[in-house]
């Protein structure tokens, strides 16, 4: 709670700045980056609504809410892209069957499952069901783009909710951390979303070095060594929430700079798939911000690193 609390802080403080700016508008500041950062606090609220609620009414709610936004993601994943009727079947056992197992497989702990479910039993099944409708043309774009929406959007977000059911340490023999799990969770997220931000700030510095001007003008080595070097230093800060506590704190700042990578690799990913296909967002359901997979492409991408390191931390202690 104490960890909620202080992201709540920072979000009326921030809601502050901006109503302040706004009365008082200088010409340092451009007006759209300003309206920007106000519609990115209010998606923060309104993240910070959803996730809160969902730990209070406990562990399967959190799995089940995840479970909800991988639909909704694939599903503006697979509208993007042009389907023919020979994927029909594919695509219903794609959008029911699959993220409903998946997700119970992490409801459960079944970590030797749900690690090989889709990557592996799931991406052999699809080739041939689509071969079965006799459907030739564009095969291997049609199979490519269903196994790419199927690993963003459900197998790397089902990573996050996975986090709730890592044995983490004892505080004390005898003593589990019941709410250690739950901290780490919105620890993760809270990096996330600080790293999305941090990068788009530091990306506003007069002198830009854009990375890759074909794909997206936005993101400049000044966002992603300013925001790394930022997040690092805020994850550090925030090692109490993490079971990477004690003398190990700074495995915590570690996390934060390997999440911060993460999420410029799933941001640059996605607009590069953007590009391809010719638009600026993958949907309209978010105000100012586009789709629900515009808004979690990053947490898709630093989901299943950050889950795996952390395990791999806690199995050496």
């Amino acid at each position: 709670m104490s960890l909620i609390g202080a992201v709540l802080v920072l979000l009326g403080a921030a809601e502050v700045i901006v109503w302040a700016l706004r009365r008082n508008p200088s010409g340092n500041i451009d007006a759209a980056i300003l309206e920007t950062f106000r519609l990115r606090v209010h998606a923060w609220w309104i993240l910070l609504a959803t996730l809160a609620t969902a730990f209070l009414l406990g562990h399967v709610v959190t799995v089940v809410l995840f479970g909800l936004i991988s639909f909704w993601a694939l599903r503006e994943f697979i509208t993007l892209t042009p389907t023919r009727p020979g994927d029909h079947t594919t695509l219903f056992l794609v959008f029911t069957v699959v993220p409903l197992l998946q997700y119970v497989l992490v409801g459960l702990g079944a970590y030797g499952l749900y690690i090989i479910f889709i990557p592996v039993y799931v991406f052999l099944l699809i080739p041939p069901m689509i071969a079965l409708s006799g459907d030739y043309k564009r095969f291997l774009e049609r199979t490519a783009k269903i196994q790419v929406g199927l690993l963003i959007c459900v197998y790397c977000l089902s990573y996050a909710p996975a986090l709730l059911t890592l044995k983490l340490p004892e505080l004390a023999p005898g003593v589990a951390d019941s709410g250690g799990n739950v901290r780490l969770l919105f620890f993760f997220v809270l990096v996330v979303q600080l790293s999305d931000a941090l990068q788009y700030a530091w990306s506003q510095s007069p002198n830009k070095h854009v990375i890759v001007p074909t794909i997206n003008t936005t993101r400049t080595w000044e966002g992603l060594l300013g925001g790394t070097a930022s997040v690092t230093l805020i994850a550090a800060a925030l090692w109490w929430a993490t079971p990477f506590h004690g003398p190990k704190w700074w495995m915590a700042a570690a996390m934060g700079a390997v999440i911060s990578l993460m999420c410029f690799a799933g941001g640059i990913t996605m607009s590069a798939i953007k590009r391809d296909r010719g638009v600026s967002d993958f949907g309209t359901l978010v105000e100012g911000h586009g789709g629900v997979l515009d808004r979690i492409d990053s947490l898709c991408f630093a989901a299943p690193v950050f889950f795996h390191c952390t395990r791999w931390w806690l199995m050496q202690m």
